[in-house]
């Protein structure tokens, strides 16, 4: 048995802020996958891989036993296949903010659900959310609290725009030219990281009368226009707009960035080589970046480990 492969996902934009108003876009990203195998590999990976996927069929007989109207799985296929072995091979790293749990919650979804929504069908906004919310009710035994959207982007593999939580639609993006000198990357912290204790601090600051002001007025507002001149190819504005999200994130989100990148974020606002944001949470993990020109962020971030994922 090989499954199908699932992608790791990318929030661009959105990002703490969905459930407060914010715009969101996510895109695939297809350079870290996962699929599920049952090949009698007894590699340490693969049988942590299967002893986690045991606790996660648990979770699923409980949560179509709570609520079937909702989704139900073909569990005894599930069981066999786990007695097998089956494990999720993926090199999607777990902690990075990519997605590694929606891939895997994608793969479960995909081959043992009954009445599956599919990608091949028209996807309606109720199908959508309909989706979203049996994604988010499976990914929840990873995070405790999710919004569907990783394991939802994985699965469909299509850019999603989040307009609102209640509103959200498959979206079109520019064609990438590989020969462009502006582009969006990747940047490895080094550093695996946790999502709750992110959202908590999140989650706190905003009882602070004047966090939740700035959200509004600035976060979102930056947000929100850099979805937009991203969506319509607008490569300059998108970047004075990330350098204003840049500025705000390192102001008002520092407990979320890693110490050691306060000054290689500040570096990136003075020189305009790059624009760092938050990847996802933030905490650890990858750290967005975005930059007129792709060759003088790498030489200004030599000691990094740097990926391309999209470029102008």
């Amino acid at each position: 048995m090989k499954g199908p492969l699932f992608y790791s996902k990318i929030l661009l934009f959105g990002e703490h802020a969905i459930n407060k108003g914010s715009k969101g876009l996510s895109i695939p990203y297809n350079f870290l996958k996962g699929a599920l195998k049952a090949d009698h590999v007894n590699s340490p990976e693969a049988k942590k891989s299967n002893e986690s996927l045991r606790r996660f069929a648990v979770h699923l007989e409980q949560l179509q036993a709570e609520r079937p109207e909702l989704v139900t799985f073909d569990i005894e296929a599930l069981k066999t296949d786990l007695e097998t072995g089956m494990y999720f091979d993926s090199s999607i790293p777990q902690g990075y903010g990519v997605g590694s749990s929606g891939a895997l919650v994608a793969a479960i979804y995909d081959r043992y659900a009954n009445d599956k929504i599919t990608v091949l069908e028209n996807l309606t906004r109720e199908k959508l959310l309909k989706l979203k919310e049996i994604l988010a009710a499976m990914e929840s035994f990873f995070h405790g609290k999710s919004s569907g959207l990783d394991p939802l982007n994985s699965y469909l593999s299509i850019p999603i725009l989040i307009n609102s939580s209640d509103n959200i639609e498959a979206t079109g993006i520019p064609a990438q030219r590989v020969e462009g000198k502006a582009a969006v990357f990747l940047l490895d912290s080094g550093i695996a990281k946790e999502t709750a204790p992110m959202v908590q601090i999140f989650m706190e600051s905003l009882k602070d009368k004047g966090f939740r002001t700035m959200v509004k007025e600035q976060f979102i507002k930056y947000s929100d226009a850099c979805i937009d001149n991203f969506l319509h190819g607008e490569v300059s504005s998108l970047l004075t707009n990330t350098k204003e999200l840049s500025k705000v994130v390192l102001q008002h989100f520092k407990p979320m960035i890693p110490e050691q990148f306060h000054g290689v974020w500040q570096k990136g606002i003075e020189t305009n080589d790059y624009y760092l944001k938050l990847c996802g949470s933030g905490g650890g993990g990858y750290i967005l970046g975005f930059t007129h020109d792709i060759d003088r962020a790498k030489a200004a971030l030599k000691d990094y480990k740097l990926d391309v994922v999209y470029q102008f």
